[in-house]
């Protein structure tokens, strides 16, 4: 039997964390939703309750409202596009860790899914700056005694129609998708099947913990 879901979400302001969000809100294995925001999400749901925080590096006040969780969709992240490495690091992994490390102390039986890429690097030693933040990322959060760690790897991520936090280059070349997932379809998934891949492994046994296209396809089925 699958166990039920109390899941803490992060990133919904964003395409990704909306996605997940709203596949979260009608799914049945997920029962109560938290979502940190610095601003509000304007979604309205009976199992959803949100927290406006503005320092993700100081929890301290909200800390008492972030127990009794079994899961944590972490969906907050920046593009490293014209970031120097030093802010990028800062805004990736340093708070990555800092809010992780926090859950990991109040809910020891936690499965924690972050949301990474495909490319990382988790030898730490490769060209990319970006997938060497990543990389260190996913390598420190399993020293973090959660009970599972799931580094999510998608690539392309086809969006959820209707949602408001879509990114305008998926707008304006939503209609290439197909022709993407014909010619590269392991490059390729939809962000209802990130969101079903990562309640998937959090209510069952799940032994592979970094999950590449391929297996979130398989995971969603």
């Amino acid at each position: 039997m699958n166990k039920k879901l109390n899941v803490i979400i992060t990133g919904v302001t964003g395409m990704v964390g909306e996605g997940v969000l709203n596949e979260c809100l009608y799914n049945t294995d997920v029962e109560r939703i938290l979502v940190i925001n610095r601003k509000p999400c304007g979604m309205s749901h009976p199992k959803l309750k949100e927290i406006l925080h503005s320092d993700f590096f100081n929890l301290s006040s909200i800390e008492s409202e972030l127990r009794n969780y079994n899961a944590c969709f972490f969906c907050l992240g920046v593009s490293s596009v014209g970031m120097k490495e030093p802010e990028y690091f800062r805004l990736t992994y340093t708070l990555t860790m800092h809010v992780a490390t926090t859950l990991a102390k109040l809910n020891n039986d936690m499965s924690f899914c972050y949301i990474s890429g495909s490319g990382t690097d988790t030898t730490e030693k490769g060209k990319l700056m970006w997938a060497r933040v990543k990389g260190k990322t996913e390598n420190d959060l399993q020293q973090l005694g959660f009970a599972n760690v799931f580094n999510f790897r998608p690539a392309i991520l086809q969006p959820t129609k209707g949602l408001k936090n879509t990114l305008k280059l998926y707008t304006y070349f939503g209609w290439l998708m197909p022709f993407v997932k014909l010619l590269t379809p392991n490059y390729i998934c939809s962000l209802q099947q990130l969101a079903k891949a990562m309640i998937e492994v959090s209510t069952k046994v799940y032994t592979k913990n970094i999950i590449e296209v391929k297996d979130i396809i398989a995971l969603s089925k």
